[in-house]
């Protein structure tokens, strides 16, 4: 699925037959079995995203595929291979590809291919972001808006796991009950609307479990400032999106009496940092296979959909209150 000039999808993007590039000596032949459309992927098209590929580009930052071929100078993979991007803007909407090797990363071939499909940016922002900015122990608590995203999904698992209680903030909706039910079967805490942070009820909340140390902010505006409310003295929140499209806006008494920290996250920063630290990466990919081998952590909400029907799944990707996840089978 290629787009050679920024705009609107599906619009700019066409679906073209190329030709599979030359198999180099560090270079590896995937076809390609399954890539969801996330947020970034859209931005990207669109040409508002932080980093763009050179144009005419393939969409797509994740996904899952097989190995079909190998340089001879590649060592670490081998046909028959299950694969992830290890990099951001790989172009993954496709059936086939040739990546150099270091872009990739080797996926266990017991994990359900819907879970790795979306496992290089949700499950990862998730699991650096309740590692990197507060040290948690079993008993604490987060508060996350956004909490039916993909990376909220993926909090309330690993949150759940490590035994972090989680209050979940989403936008009120018609079907919300049967969104509240859905996130507690993955082990939500506590799920409130961005109307009911104002409220008294969330007093009794804090009665059962402790203020939390952490925010997660993916929304801005109202929705934030609101969250912050409820954060512990020097508790840090950290926003990694800003899907309202305005300013994160702070009291300055959150500053001066309570010392809250404001960071921000960005997966793809966090990969180029340690594009040389294979261990740190190894040791985060192993705790999230053994996660999902356990049954604690599923694949977010999915539609898949064939790739012919991309048209349809890019226009669903960008409805708002959407709560299952396009996922574009090649």
């Amino acid at each position: 699925l290629l787009y050679e000039r920024h705009g609107e999808p599906p619009a700019v993007v066409q679906l073209k037959d190329l030709e599979v590039a030359e198999l180099g000596d560090s270079d590896v032949h995937v076809k390609m079995l399954a890539a969801p459309i996330n947020p970034a992927d859209i931005n990207m098209i669109q040409g508002t995203y932080a980093t763009l590929p050179p144009l005419p580009a393939v969409g797509g930052n994740e996904g899952v595929g097989e190995v079909l071929e190998v340089g001879r100078r590649v060592t670490a993979l081998k046909p028959g291979d299950r694969v992830i991007p290890a990099v951001n803007g790989l172009g993954t909407w496709r059936t086939r590809g040739v990546f150099p090797q270091e872009t990739l990363l080797k996926v266990p071939s017991d994990i359900p291919v819907p879970c790795a499909a979306t496992l290089s940016v949700n499950p990862c922002t998730a699991f650096r972001m309740l590692a990197d900015f507060e040290s948690l122990a079993p008993g604490d608590s987060v508060i996350q808006n956004a909490a039916n995203s993909g990376v909220g999904q993926a909090v309330i698992q690993i949150a759940k796991a490590s035994g972090i209680k989680t209050i979940n903030v989403v936008r009120d909706r018609a079907d919300l009950p049967k969104l509240v039910e859905r996130l507690m079967a993955l082990g939500a805490d506590h799920v409130v609307t961005e109307e009911m942070l104002r409220k008294p009820e969330m007093k009794d909340i804090f009665k059962s479990i402790p203020k939390p140390r952490l925010a997660l902010n993916c929304v801005g505006g109202k929705s934030t400032t609101e969250m912050l409310r409820h954060l512990q003295p020097k508790g840090t929140m950290v926003t990694y999106g800003g899907m309202a499209k305005q300013p994160v806006m702070v009291p300055v008494s959150a500053f001066i009496f309570r010392d809250v920290r404001l960071r921000g996250f960005w997966m793809s920063q966090w990969r180029k940092d340690h594009a040389q630290d294979r261990d740190s990466v190894t040791s985060m990919m192993d705790a999230l296979f053994q996660l999902i081998r356990r049954g604690q952590l599923s694949a977010p909400a999915c539609t898949q959909v064939p790739l012919q029907d991309y048209k349809a799944a890019l226009e669903n990707s960008m409805k708002p209150f959407t709560s299952s996840k396009q996922i574009l089978l090649l």
